[in-house]
């Protein structure tokens, strides 16, 4: 599409401004390396100043809940991890969780803590490779090694727990796939006594850092009144001061057993969404730490089935917090050995609704930024 053009592409409304200046139309993606995946954004822009954004989706939709009515309730797990990637532990919990109440499963108390310990550290892992992408989306290089660097060590367990560095796949009805690696909570622990003084670099290499503080204080605001509007969850939600978080309002699991803070923000601008994320990692520390201590023997899961049946016209229901929000999954059964209908609710979908509340009327280099705050994994938008 050319960059000048006299007619509306179709989304955006017609600009109300007296004709001194030209407007344009550009397109952000869905190849652009900072949409992080293939994401189009149609942006309406006044010299640099975006006035409006049209967000395009579907570039790598593959009908995973369509596929689920022809694959059994096991066969569905390993499509959860195509969703969301960077939490492909969690949507494998939440697709468990639904699947376990619909069948009246029970999981055992080990299993319980390990699924725990996995989630915790996942969110961890995924909010290192936040942090790297977001310093060097607005231009730090540094950062994005460092946090790399410090990733690869939980990346490493994980390969050892279940043989996959990305779409791992561990979790089952009733437990998990085998009991935890020896040695694996003594590694644990020397990455979260690490991780405390690695945060604390974070903070001083980046967090304050005036350019960074430049570039994300005051930009990008979401109100609570719209981040609720739109259904934001997760981090997004919580720096705009919506003090909501699945595993403390609606506990899952055994979450309601650990102590530990929900961070807020109070301007709901770039760089709340920013310190939420650096905290929630100090909260991950301070649950693997409980969780560690308190493991107990016993059996990592309950007895297995070759497959599990949730009853005609049962309806389960479960929700899970990823690192970017709330994930829930519908469950709908006609009886037979294949779900009759399964729905994903996807934090990411929210999020990128929002994004012309926060990015109109700023620059189109914080337009970037923005996007960086939002933490988008692409294949959750598109289920």
């Amino acid at each position: 599409m050319d960059l000048v053009q006299t007619e509306i592409p179709e989304g955006f409304t017609r600009s109300a401004g007296g004709g001194h200046t030209e407007e344009y139309y550009l397109n952000m993606g869905p190849q652009h390396p900072s949409t992080h995946g293939v994401l189009r954004l149609m942006v309406r822009l006044d010299g640099e100043t975006v006035k409006e954004i049209v967000p395009h989706i579907g570039y790598i939709h593959r009908s995973i809940e369509k596929m689920a009515e022809s694959q059994s309730l096991i066969q569905n797990i390993h499509l959860t991890d195509r969703l969301d990637y960077l939490s492909c532990h969690m949507t494998n919990l939440g697709l468990c969780l639904a699947i376990e109440q619909g069948a009246d499963v029970g999981v055992p108390e080990r299993a319980e803590y390990i699924r725990i310990i996995v989630c915790e550290l996942q969110r961890i892992q995924s909010h290192l490779l936040w942090w790297g992408c977001f310093a060097m989306d607005l231009g730090a290089l540094t950062a994005f090694l460092y946090g790399f660097d410090e990733r690869e060590k939980i990346t490493d367990l994980f390969e050892e727990l279940c043989g996959a560095r990305l779409t791992m796949n561990y979790f089952r009805p009733g437990g998990c796939v085998s009991d935890l690696p020896n040695e694996f909570i003594p590694r644990i622990l020397k990455i979260c006594e690490h991780m405390k003084t690695t945060l604390d670099e974070y903070d001083n290499l980046v967090s304050k850092n005036m350019i960074i503080r430049e570039r994300t204080q005051g930009v990008g605001i979401l109100s609570k009144e719209r981040a609720l509007s739109h259904g934001c969850t997760g981090p997004v939600a919580r720096a705009s001061g919506i003090n909501y978080d699945v595993r403390k309002d609606e506990p899952y699991g055994i979450y309601n057993r650990f102590d530990f803070d929900v961070p807020l923000g109070a301007t709901g601008d770039c760089y709340d969404r920013y310190t939420v994320r650096i905290e929630e990692m100090r909260q991950s520390i301070r649950i693997l730490e409980q969780a560690c201590k308190d493991l107990p023997d016993g059996d990592f899961r309950s007895k297995e089935k070759p497959n599990y049946k949730i009853p005609k016209d049962e309806h389960s229901f479960s929700s899970v917090e990823t690192a970017r929000g709330n994930f829930s999954t519908y469950v709908v059964s006609d009886g037979g050995k294949t779900p009759y209908r399964i729905k994903y609710r996807s934090p990411n979908f929210s999020h990128i609704g929002a994004i012309n509340d926060m990015a109109s009327g700023y620059k189109l280099a914080d337009l970037v930024t923005v996007l960086a705050t939002l933490d988008p994994v692409i294949p959750d938008i598109d289920r």
